[in-house]
């Protein structure tokens, strides 16, 4: 499968606060995906990839690169640091046009819209400035929401993220973080973490609006992560039947966004995976015929990252389209 990057888009420019060999050297190899199959090296200011050089830049606040003159026309922001609308508009006020949050707005209101690729793409018609694609877990879990709620109708939700480690942990106990559990080190404990992943949902599916509740885990690898969730059905159900739906939905309607199987997995399977999510179906329980217990498996670094090369290529797509009525 040719990458939406490479159909759609030319990468001109980099900000990373980083110097140039290291960001040549972890380029080239990376501990979790490999080594990369293709040249790097550094040019001058730039990073040359493949033959082409794109200049690199280490500014460390929004206005720091003048975008406008680069040409820009839409910018991947993926250092997770801004979510306000005010910290965001400096991209903009750059001239940066169009922004793309890897993370989603602290409110509905700081971003345009926020886009889960699969479930409401159709909203962008192509005039938004500031574009959130969600979280990896929020693109992981809301499909498969959706689903359920659409065959049997959702009581209440509660997810249980099991994530890996991020860098946002230290490898041994340090004073570096606010939050107390984030001071512990990460591969040595399961460790309990805050998430905002319920109101990630609610703000895709408005439905279920004080019936879903979650908490996350950072446990000790490295990559992939899962969702265990709970759900109520409002009408029952069989362990046959839900897999049946999701099987189905894998290989129609959500086809390159999820995946089904029921072979007997570790995590590490699927590490790279370019899906959104990955159905455990021989995890797939149910007490009674209402109470419903699912795994879902995500690559939270490969897979988001194709959803919003998704979500870059539809935006980009309808920026070119005409627009009425704007």
């Amino acid at each position: 499968m040719v990458s939406p990057l490479r159909e759609h888009f030319s990468v001109v420019a980099i900000n990373e606060p980083a110097d140039l060999e290291s960001m040549a050297y972890l380029t080239r190899f990376d501990s979790t995906h490999g080594c990369f199959p293709g040249e790097v090296e550094v040019a001058g200011e730039a990073l040359r990839i493949n033959g082409i050089d794109i200049p690199v830049f280490h500014a460390s606040t929004p206005d720091g690169v003048d975008w406008r003159s680069l040409g820009v026309d839409l910018l991947v922001e993926a250092s997770g640091r801004y979510a306000h609308r005010h910290e965001l508009e400096a991209f903009l006020e750059a001239g940066c046009r169009h922004l793309l949050l890897s993370h989603p707005g602290y409110s509905a209101t700081d971003v345009d819209k926020t886009i889960v690729f699969g479930h409401n793409e159709g909203l962008i018609v192509g005039d938004e400035r500031i574009v959130s694609a969600a979280s990896c877990t929020t693109n992981a879990i809301v499909p498969v929401l959706a689903l359920l709620d659409e065959a049997y109708g959702i009581d209440h939700a509660l997810m249980t993220t099991l994530h890996s480690v991020m860098n946002d942990q230290p490898l041994i106990d340090g004073y570096h973080h606010a939050d107390l559990h984030r001071t512990r080190s990460a591969m040595q404990s399961m460790i309990p973490v805050s998430t905002g992943l319920a109101r990630g949902v609610v703000r895709l599916l408005p439905d279920l609006a004080g019936r879903v509740e979650t908490k996350a885990i950072r446990v000790p690898v490295v990559n992939v992560s899962a969702i265990d969730l709970v759900v109520t059905l409002q009408r029952p159900a069989c362990v046959g039947d839900v897999n049946a739906l999701l099987r189905s939905a894998a290989a129609g309607k959500e086809s390159g966004r999820m995946a089904y199987t029921a072979e007997p997995h570790a995590s590490i399977d699927f590490n790279h995976s370019p899906h959104s999510a990955i159905i455990d179906g021989g995890q797939t329980r149910m007490s009674g015929v209402h109470l419903l217990n699912l795994l879902v498996w995500f690559d939270n670094e490969w897979g988001f990252a194709n959803r919003m090369l998704d979500v870059a290529a539809c935006w980009a797509g309808r920026m070119s389209a005409p627009q009425t009525g704007s």
